[in-house]
């Protein structure tokens, strides 16, 4: 720490120097010719570039210095040499500029004996003083703490990081490329909400001095959307975050992105299709290949058909055909024995859904649609005709968790009302009325469905963990 504090204040008494001789340390306007990216494209020998970026290692040779400049493309090497400089310009390189030092150069483009593109450097200046030393874990900083608290760092020393949110940035891109080429519209929904609805979960609560009122953060959009579907916007899509006050792991984050979209005459099958139809887009254009490597080494298969298979089969097929046959007490038990927890008065549906998500969910690593839930689980979807104690739903789970759930969306008021209200029942929670109010002028049937994109990305990056696909997750005080 003392060796620290040492080169802190020799980087502290540089700073002090260059502004006694008039030369402003933090630089301003910068006006560069091209990306490091785009100068490695066109290695032209003797033309002319202008660059900026970060100086990420030096070698000083005495009247010659070669260097590294990084910028958010890539790296490319400087040769700084005494000769070609002013003094005062070759001097502000050799005494002034450090490690983590942001400069713009200009210079000629050549080709060292080594093979090396590099840029023989005419002209320079200081663009940012770093006056804090880049860590000594130049080839990626491994505390996980430092990683994600500190991210502009991880995003500076650790090239993989950084490819891992361009991909994400371009993934989010791409999705929006596909919705809209179908012709759905992009809108934005209150993230503020009186009643916190669309989903079962737990809100944040906040208060609004001037109306004089408590409101939510949103866990959901969807009773928003369903609104615009009766008001007569047919295919809408929103990106956006959604709030949980909920649990943290390595698959949830309480502030995460999620993608809402609904279809006014389709239902769950037209979700299924347009889901398979948007990864496997999605795949092809950003990542280039079907199959993805996860951080374990496991490979995920995206090329479709992707299989379909009734909720009640799934676990039939991997806890037993009796399964539903047996008693509740039954049930309870071989849920224990196989090391599933759940609450002592939790009603026996739930019982075998923990049953589910604990010992099932987790193994499906390939695509699979999982349908017909029951009813109790879904209260905003449509009853099958087949058979009323299922909905017609399904749960897309990738990487053995779930990616997207979609419905065939409830959109009689009735039905809606007395779900809600039984959904309520001993919670003291209050109905959204103002939902029901619309519901009753008249929703057109629809599929709806919403997309886990941190989920998404972390399944296409390979990663192992939410945080590494999430630029500032949530963390607790340090103390």
């Amino acid at each position: 720490m003392e060796q620290f504090n040492e080169l802190m204040q020799a980087r502290l008494t540089k700073r002090q120097k260059l502004l006694e001789r008039g030369i402003d340390p933090y630089g301003g306007r910068f006006e560069v010719s091209e990306s490091v990216a785009e100068a490695r494209r066109n290695p032209t020998a003797e033309r002319e570039v202008t660059l900026a970026g970060r100086i990420v290692s030096h070698r000083d040779m005495g009247k010659s210095m070669f260097a590294d400049l990084k910028d958010s493309t890539g790296k490319i090497q400087l040769y700084i040499q005494k000769k070609v400089l002013s003094d005062e310009q070759f001097d502000l390189f050799k005494h002034f500029v450090d490690l983590g030092d942001i400069v713009g150069v200009t210079g000629k483009l050549f080709v060292t004996h080594a093979g090396e593109l590099t840029v023989r450097v005419e002209g320079g200046t200081l663009l940012s003083k770093a006056v804090r030393p880049l860590p000594k874990e130049w080839y990626g900083i491994k505390d996980t703490e430092t990683r994600l608290r500190q991210r502009y760092l991880d995003l500076i020393l650790n090239d993989k990081v950084r490819e891992t949110f361009v991909l994400r940035s371009r993934v989010v891109a791409e999705i929006r490329k596909f919705l809209d080429d179908r012709g759905f519209m992009e809108v934005e929904t209150p993230m503020m909400q009186p009643i916190p609805g669309g989903a079962a979960a737990k809100p944040f609560q906040t208060h609004h001095e001037a109306l004089g009122i408590d409101l939510f953060l949103r866990v959901a959009p969807e009773l928003y959307l369903k609104r615009l579907l009766v008001g007569g916007f047919e295919k809408v899509y929103e990106i956006n975050r959604n709030f949980r006050n909920e649990g943290i792991s390595r698959r949830h984050n309480p502030e995460f992105t999620m993608l809402e979209v609904y279809e006014a005459y389709g239902n769950y099958e037209t979700m299924m299709d347009l889901v398979q139809g948007m990864i496997t887009s999605v795949a092809d254009n950003v990542l280039d290949r079907l199959v993805i490597k996860r951080y374990d080494g496991a490979e995920i298969d995206l090329t479709p058909p992707w299989r379909r298979i009734r909720y009640r089969d799934l676990i039939e097929e991997r806890v037993g055909k009796d399964w539903f046959t047996i008693s509740a007490a039954e049930r309870r038990q071989r849920a224990i024995a196989m090391g599933v927890e759940f609450p002592k008065d939790a009603p026996d549906y739930e019982v075998s859904n923990a049953v589910y998500e604990k010992t099932i969910e987790p193994t499906l690593l390939n695509p699979t649609f999982v349908t017909h839930l029951p009813a109790e689980l879904v209260v905003l979807a449509k009853p099958s005709k087949e058979d009323p104690s299922v909905v017609d739903v399904f749960e897309l789970v990738i990487n053995g968790q779930e990616i997207a759930p979609a419905y065939s969306e409830l959109n009689d008021p009735v039905i809606q009302r007395q779900r809600f209200e039984a959904q309520a029942a001993g919670h003291a929670e209050k109905l959204d009325e103002d939902f029901l109010l619309a519901l009753e002028h008249g929703m057109p049937p629809a599929g709806g469905m919403g997309v886990g994109i941190d989920r998404l990305v972390m399944m296409l990056t390979g990663v192992e963990s939410i945080r590494d696909v999430i630029l500032f997750p949530q963390l607790r005080p340090q103390a």
